[in-house]
């Protein structure tokens, strides 16, 4: 009888695992892109998705640090096609772009602003230059000087 009963519980045990983990351990791939991979200081980017070729609906715009904004899905279209226009950010570096699916699913992929990092700037200021005011006329030059061909 013990012997039935710890199977029982064993059983039962399994049962509500597998009524839990599906839901909470599903993860899979989505397909989106983002182009260019490499572009240029506040170039244009832009991301697609289709849901029905292994995409997925997008709940949230695309958010990166390298973003001067985030980027919206204002383009639809066949097969649960979802698109959208952005801006790159002004600091070359790389980054990774993110959205969330309708079905909570994160995804990301990475891209690059190209240049060089700007070098924190150490160098002092000119001092101004003092003005020097003349005394008179003479010391401007606006006075009267005999020409070659005054006699």
């Amino acid at each position: 009888m013990r012997k039935k009963a710890m199977i029982g519980a064993v059983m039962l045990g399994a049962a509500q695992l597998a009524v839990v983990v599906p839901a909470t351990a599903e993860t899979r791939e989505v397909s989106w892109f983002l182009q260019p991979t490499e572009v240029e200081p506040g170039g244009q980017i832009y991301a697609e998705t289709k849901a029905a070729m292994g995409g997925c609906g997008p709940a949230t715009p695309v958010t990166s640090p390298g973003f001067a904004a985030p980027l919206q899905w204002t383009i639809g279209g066949n097969w649960g096609k979802s698109a959208g226009y952005g801006k790159a950010g002004r600091t070359p570096g790389k980054y990774t772009a993110t959205f969330t699916c309708s079905d909570g699913t994160k995804t990301s992929r990475a891209f690059t602003i190209i240049g060089t990092p700007p070098k924190p700037t150490t160098t002092k200021p000119k001092a101004p230059q003092v003005a020097v005011k003349p005394a008179g006329a003479p010391q401007t030059g606006g006075g009267h000087a005999p020409m070659a061909w005054d006699w």
